[in-house]
């Protein structure tokens, strides 16, 4: 842990403060200064790609919400900006061109941590364990990896859900998102649904249930662009902060249901 987390954040949001331009030529020299910079002035940028309940999803209001969307918030409130929420496509998540473009500030979207990743952009400190998770259709007999072999199995393009179906050897069928899968479940044009399982419990309805879950280690992060040290600093700062203060498992409890295991 580190030892002053808040000071951390306040000594980001001076360092904020002093940098009020955002050409590209002022940011790299700011980079080079350590100094804090964002894409918008006053304003941190987070790029998510919803539906992807309950990290990320559309409310009844047409807001996009969820935990990914809370702890990003809480970032924003200690560096003293305002928050804005940029949707975009999973594979420019992935890929990190939505950093490189200067689309965001920061990726927010059930970004498992991976060294592929973790080349193209900076990964702050785990704030989510996620194993990968099998929806299917009540009484489908398919509970286990044998009984997948043979069936069509959607899959989130670009994701690690995706690589553990190909990497055994099973037949993934691409989506772009978790609700497209879900809808190529419920009109018979797949037999499962393989994504992470904190984002499957929401469809156990009409018919649908979780029939397995497949440990992978998995941990999610939040990503930034590379060499922005001094707002990976700020997130990791924000992330030791809530976990202390108790912010973390009151969203946690909220938007998964249940209380966050002990470490």
């Amino acid at each position: 842990m580190r030892p002053t987390l808040r000071a951390a954040a306040l000594a980001a949001t001076a360092l904020l403060a002093l940098t009020a331009c955002s050409s590209s030529g002022d940011d790299a020299a700011a980079d080079a200064a350590g100094e804090l910079t964002l894409v918008n002035p006053g304003t941190l940028t987070v790029c998510t790609n919803p539906p992807f309940e309950p990290f990320e999803f559309e409310d009844e209001n047409g807001e996009i919400v969820g935990l990914d969307i809370d702890i990003t918030r809480e970032v924003a409130d200690d560096l003293g900006v305002d928050l804005e929420v940029v949707v975009t496509p999973f594979d420019t998540l992935e890929s990190g061109a939505s950093l490189t473009t200067d689309a965001c500030d920061i990726l927010a979207s059930g970004l498992t941590i991976t060294d592929e990743r973790a080349e193209k952009f900076d990964f702050s400190e785990p704030y989510f364990d996620a194993d990968q998770g099998l929806l299917v259709a009540e009484g489908s007999g398919i509970d286990d990896v044998e009984s997948l072999a043979g069936k069509k199995i959607a899959v989130q393009m670009a994701t690690t859900g995706e690589t553990w179906v190909e990497d055994e050897g099973l037949t993934p069928v691409q989506y772009e998102d978790l609700g497209l899968q879900i809808n190529a479940l419920r009109t018979g044009q797949v037999d499962a649904v393989v994504n992470d399982i904190a984002v499957l419990g929401p469809f156990i309805t009409e018919g649908l249930e979780v029939a397995a879950t497949f440990p992978t280690g998995e941990q999610y992060g939040l990503g930034v662009k590379k060499g922005n040290t001094a707002l990976l600093e700020a997130v990791d700062a924000t992330l030791d902060r809530i976990r202390e203060d108790g912010t973390y498992d009151a969203i946690y409890t909220e938007r998964i249901g249940t209380a966050p295991t002990a470490d």
